[in-house]
């Protein structure tokens, strides 16, 4: 039987770019006051520099424009609205803040992310949450290939669909995709949870479809309600490992 993990990383989360009014971010912070960053005025690294030593709790930055690891390497639990898209790795290795981004997103968004939380209104390209150990990303629109792969225990929730080889060797974390998935879904995973709404191309090695008990429909309300989404667990369908690849042996060449 699958152990259902607590959904510890949705607590407190408040992804709409709003924090609890008690959220405190050390004695650098300064009260509510929303800090304006315009990257027409300043570059990238004057940033994430204020961001890595943030004197505010809340920060808005304008015109992004595409520019690339926007808000990377966050440690403080801040709040930052991004009004626009965003290029490569925004919010990668983020812990503890929580980001919004008005737009869509590059390559390698929230990548390697430990804690705090992550939304885009828009859409992400490849590698969304790769590598993620902790924390929740939210994609409200469709992620494009290799989402979630090598994940470590970040939970992802895709209002859309994923792209071919999504959980592609994911290790732990729970990705929920409220529409379709691309070929190859979990191929190689080891212990995350995937729950799938719409189609499915194919199923990778050693994925297989896996009941869908109670317990699993409470943890997969749990998430949709922390992504604001509306739709009914029943819906759903529930993948993981078959447990058949997890050492090699020549039997089982013929299946990598």
């Amino acid at each position: 039987m699958d152990a259902v993990s607590p959904v510890t990383t949705l607590e407190g989360a408040r992804l709409d770019g709003r924090a609890d009014d008690d959220r405190a971010t050390g004695d650098r912070a300064a009260g509510d006051v929303v800090r304006t960053i315009d990257l027409h005025e300043a570059d990238v690294r004057t940033l994430n520099a204020e961001l890595h030593a943030p004197r505010h709790r809340r920060y808005e930055v304008l015109n992004s424009q595409g520019a690339h690891a926007v808000a990377a390497g966050l440690r403080e639990e801040i709040e930052v609205r991004v009004r626009g898209h965003v290029g490569y790795y925004c919010a990668g290795m983020n812990e503890a803040a929580h980001v919004v981004v008005d737009g869509s997103a590059g390559t390698g968004l929230a990548e390697n992310m430990m804690s705090g939380s992550v939304r885009v209104r828009g859409d992400a390209s490849q590698s969304a949450g790769a590598t993620g150990r902790g924390g929740l990303l939210v994609v409200e629109g469709s992620a494009s290939m290799r989402c979630g792969i090598s994940m470590k225990g970040i939970d992802i929730v895709v209002g859309g669909s994923v792209g071919p080889m999504s959980a592609f060797m994911a290790q732990a974390g729970r990705l929920v995709v409220c529409g379709d998935a691309g070929d190859g879904l979990g191929d190689s995973i080891y212990e995350a949870r995937l729950y799938v709404r719409g189609g499915i191309g194919t199923l990778g090695a050693d994925c297989v479809e896996k009941p869908l008990r109670e317990e699993h429909h409470a943890e997969l309300a749990q998430l949709l309600a922390a992504a604001g989404l509306d739709h009914a667990t029943s819906e759903f369908r529930r993948y993981g490992s078959a447990r058949s690849l997890y050492h090699f042996t020549t039997e089982h060449a013929g299946s990598y």
